[in-house]
């Protein structure tokens, strides 16, 4: 919850929509790709908006997600279910690290290394990658808590086992739970 200048309790956003303005590793088609599966796999579940907790570091925070229910075009789209959940998590989990962390995607990170995107800080231009982190995305639709965090457990080990030197963390995202599981990852 954050508290407002009129002492009111809100709850933010998940900052899904117009990610490419923010996050200079998305470009503006990949990142209406990613918010479009993320509507067609919020919508299997529950209407908007509807309220998650991202979970990160043990403290909770809950946020609002809203979106568009998708037309019958969208759902033909979108209609193989594994590519359209791993697309619908890069577009949740990158905006959960940028409302809870303020990391945003840099870049898609090369294969091999544990990760799906690197991270890194707001507004500095990057000469290399040595100030990000890798991020390891995935997304289910189990209506399980436990499934949740059984498949952060699998992320942070194909994390650790990464070819790369930087630091990493996990994401993964239980939409029909409405959980988003971040954490960072030791020994990376």
């Amino acid at each position: 919850m954050v508290l407002r200048r009129d002492g009111i309790l809100s709850v933010p956003v998940l900052p899904l929509r117009n990610m490419a303005e923010r996050h200079r590793g998305l470009t503006h088609g990949k990142a209406e790709t990613f918010f479009e599966a993320a509507c067609v796999c919020l919508d299997r579940h529950h209407a908007s908006p509807t309220q998650f907790s991202i979970e990160n570091r043990g403290a909770v925070l809950d946020t609002i997600v809203q979106w568009e229910a998708p037309d019958e075009r969208v759902r033909a789209a979108y209609a193989n279910k594994i590519d359209t959940t791993e697309e619908g998590a890069y577009g949740c989990v990158i905006a959960a690290a940028e409302l809870s962390e303020r990391l945003y995607a840099v870049r898609r990170a090369e294969t091999g290394t544990g990760a799906d995107y690197y991270l890194g800080p707001p507004g500095e231009e990057l000469d290399d990658l040595e100030a990000c982190l890798r991020l390891e995305v995935s997304g289910t639709d189990s209506p399980s808590r436990a499934a949740v965090d059984r498949r952060l457990r699998e992320k942070i080990d194909q994390a650790r086992r990464g070819n790369s030197n930087l630091p990493a963390m996990a994401g993964v995202v239980g939409f029909q739970v409405r959980l988003i599981l971040l954490e960072g990852v030791r020994g990376s």
